[in-house]
């Protein structure tokens, strides 16, 4: 599975990243991870990034060295060595100025100066300064930091209202954020309390009520209350979005839905998440979107 570009130089969320597949430590720089539902998707021709819509159509031409998804109406994308963001025009709504960029996530983005995070309003101002070693996004008034070396989480207002004390920790999600103590991952409610003991050698984040846990060399999914839901199978498997969640068998790739059941057979080198009914897959190293169906809306392109 890859993983939106933008977490290949996010000096965050190493749990998030690292447990999902197997065969992946860190997110590939060409891949998405998409959240929300966006209008537009990014795609690579000629070795720039343009975006389409959900029908195929190219609607802002190819011209950003890397380019990352939409979010309340703005995206990151680099030109030159640097990272702003555009709107869905294709304008620039923030002037390339970071040395990375995700996308927004309750009115914050996460952006980069020198070895150092912080997050930035849709203007571009910073309303909590870099000063984060590593960072994630927000959700539920929660976000990720690292601080000598643990994992802890602040508020939008940059107050820490968790202490740093996890190995590692991960964005929340449906409630729930997935941390490392020693070598076992487990989850945590919002006010920081153990909620899933850590007990799996591997897992993902919540999505549509499950996520993806490792147990021994096989990935399967757990509900909120820890208990397993899909046994564990895949070889390779990844968090659910829009009802389906992508898996690998014999080094192929397919959805299934959250009865475990394919909806969309193993057949593709690489995949990313669904969202608008629509979702990345790579065919060798060429790129591609496919709808809910399977079916190609944008062939795969280099």
């Amino acid at each position: 599975m890859r993983f939106n570009h933008l977490d290949t130089r996010k000096i965050g969320l190493i749990a998030a990243l690292v447990l999902v597949l197997a065969v992946i430590v860190i997110a590939s720089n060409k891949g998405l991870d998409f959240g929300g539902h966006p209008a537009l998707f990014p795609v690579k021709v000629n070795n720039r990034y343009g975006y389409i819509n959900r029908s195929g159509k190219l609607v802002i031409q190819p011209q950003f060295e890397q380019a990352g998804r939409f979010a309340d109406g703005l995206a990151p994308v680099a030109m030159g060595n640097k990272w702003g963001y555009i709107d869905k025009s294709g304008k620039l709504a923030i002037t390339p100025q970071f040395d990375m960029a995700d996308p927004f996530a309750e009115d914050r983005a996460l952006v980069g100066l020198g070895n150092r995070l912080g997050y930035v309003d849709d203007k571009g101002r910073f309303v909590i300064n870099p000063q984060f070693e590593g960072a994630g996004d927000f959700e539920n008034d929660r976000a990720p930091v690292l601080v000598a070396n643990r994992w802890g989480y602040i508020d939008r207002t940059g107050k820490m209202v968790i202490a740093p004390q996890f190995d590692e920790a991960g964005n929340f999600s449906d409630g729930l954020a997935l941390i490392r103590l020693g070598a076992r991952y487990g989850y945590i409610d919002r006010e920081g309390k153990i909620v899933i003991n850590p007990q799996f050698e591997g897992a993902g984040q919540f999505s549509d009520g499950l996520a993806v846990i490792r147990m021994g060399s096989k990935f399967g999914y757990i509900d909120r209350h820890g208990k397993i839901q899909i046994n564990p199978q895949f070889d390779q498997a990844g968090d659910f979005s829009d009802g389906v969640a992508l898996v690998g068998l014999n080094r192929k790739y397919g959805y299934i839905g959250r009865d475990g059941k394919f909806r969309i057979n193993p057949q593709f080198d690489d995949g990313g998440d669904f969202a608008g009914g629509i979702a990345p897959v790579w065919v060798g190293e060429r790129q591609g979107y496919i709808d809910r169906s399977g079916k190609f809306i944008w062939n795969p392109t280099a």
